[in-house]
């Protein structure tokens, strides 16, 4: 069998000058969301089966990495099913492993626990440009706060963050509450337990446009009546607090005050206080797919890239479904690859970085001179310089113009008989 150089599909090699960027954008968003008090985690990247298959996923279920069973739990012969073969699991998200690690964990950590996580994930989905089968998240979470300083804390950290990668770019945050979701629809007389149904078509609103979402409504069986209200209300409201707060009063009779007042003043608050130029509109067609969110919902577009950049929402049932007790938890997560591709198709350059050197010796040097040379590299070093040290090709020329791509802008060279500089 001949062995293959291309990774699997839907995987990617990383090369040094794209690998630069990534570590770029990794160290703002971790140093910012620590300015933020945020504390890192980590969590394996294999999960138990059950905790992945829970219903709480959405579509994400069905694109799990199953990892068979081993030794004598393996039974091929007496397998009737597939969860008869499997016990886990490649992760599709960090939110279901950060919900079993808080419920494990959660006497030995503060109360609320701002947590960051940074880490790859794996969905057997079908790759295209900015996504890929394996992707890395960068996650922050606020657990065991119910108010909504946590919906605005996660949002200000992660514009803030946004705003210091792509500062020449405009994105907005789109915003809306699963309670006024379930409001909107009962308003309109659509059963409650046709809600997902029509959910899962709105939700392809900006595929297919208010004419589409009308027809798939219609040919799902629902009332005309309910759908032309349904559609006609999200004409009647502003994308702005007021228009949040107006929604509110239109739907007095199915929904208490102190939801749309809550999104409300999340909206406010924010732009009374961000420190990055973006915009933060109401959005009352964005639904977000995973089953597990209960509140407030958000997504982040980015000029320039199709799809959300950004994205996450309460999920307050979560925790209680392993611990018996609901607990308060919210979460917005960095859509990573994406904001990566944004910046290569841009040409991105990485910050020059200060002492950034390539000290080149001959082939041939002794032993005493190749001791100078590593030592006053060590020195360099010491003082926060990055040195690279590498013997010289024979295309010196081709060797320096590579080295420049990864950011080399000095170099020191160093021969047998003498020193060139």
């Amino acid at each position: 069998m001949a062995l293959k150089k291309k990774p699997v599909t839907g995987m990617k090699d990383i090369l040094p000058a794209e690998m630069q960027i990534r570590d770029y954008v990794m160290g703002i968003i971790k140093d910012t969301y620590k300015s933020f008090g945020f504390s890192s985690i980590e969590t394996p990247c294999v999960e138990h089966i059950e905790n992945l298959t829970s219903k709480q996923g959405g579509d994400n279920e069905k694109l799990i990495f199953k990892i068979l069973k081993r030794g004598e739990k393996l039974k091929l012969e007496t397998a009737e099913k597939e969860n008869d073969l499997v016990d886990s699991g490649l992760r599709y998200d960090l939110t279901v492993p950060l919900v079993r690690f808080y419920s494990n964990n959660a006497n030995d950590l503060p109360s609320p626990f701002k947590a960051l996580q940074m880490g790859s994930v794996w969905r057997a989905d079908r790759p295209q440009k900015g996504r890929f089968r394996q992707f890395v998240q960068c996650d922050i979470d606020i657990l065991g706060d119910a108010s909504s300083l946590a919906e605005i804390e996660l949002i200000l950290a992660t514009t803030t963050a946004l705003g210091k990668i792509c500062p020449d770019n405009a994105f907005t945050v789109r915003i809306n509450d699963r309670g006024i979701l379930k409001a909107m629809a009962a308003h309109c007389g659509f059963p409650e337990e046709s809600c997902d149904q029509v959910f899962i078509i709105l939700d392809k609103m900006d595929k297919i446009g208010v004419d589409g979402v009308a027809a798939e409504l219609m040919e799902a069986g629902f009332a005309k009546e309910s759908v032309d209200k349904y559609l006609a209300l999200f004409d009647s409201v502003s994308r702005d607090a007021a228009g949040v707060r107006k929604l509110g009063e239109i739907l007095a009779d199915v929904m208490p005050a102190e939801v749309s007042e809550n999104l409300a003043h999340i909206m406010d608050t924010v732009q009374g206080s961000a420190v990055a130029k973006f915009g933060i509109e109401f959005d009352p067609t964005l639904v977000r797919g995973m089953g597990y969110y209960t509140g407030t919902i958000f997504e982040v577009s980015m000029e320039g890239f199709g799809g959300s950049v950004a994205g996450g929402g309460r999920y307050d049932k979560m925790i209680g479904k392993f611990t018996g007790m609901e607990t308060p938890a919210c979460g917005f997560s960095i859509g990573f690859e994406r904001i990566v591709t944004i910046l290569m198709d841009q040409n991105f350059e990485v910050p020059a970085q200060a002492g950034k050197k390539a000290y080149l010796f001959e082939k041939g040097v002794d032993s005493q001179v190749l001791s100078g040379i590593l030592k006053e590299a060590m020195e360099e070093r010491a003082s926060g310089a990055q040195i690279l040290v590498a013997q010289m090709n024979k295309n010196k020329k081709f060797q320096k113009e590579q080295l420049a791509k990864e950011g080399y802008t000095e170099f020191k060279e160093f021969y047998r008989e003498a020193i060139k500089r």
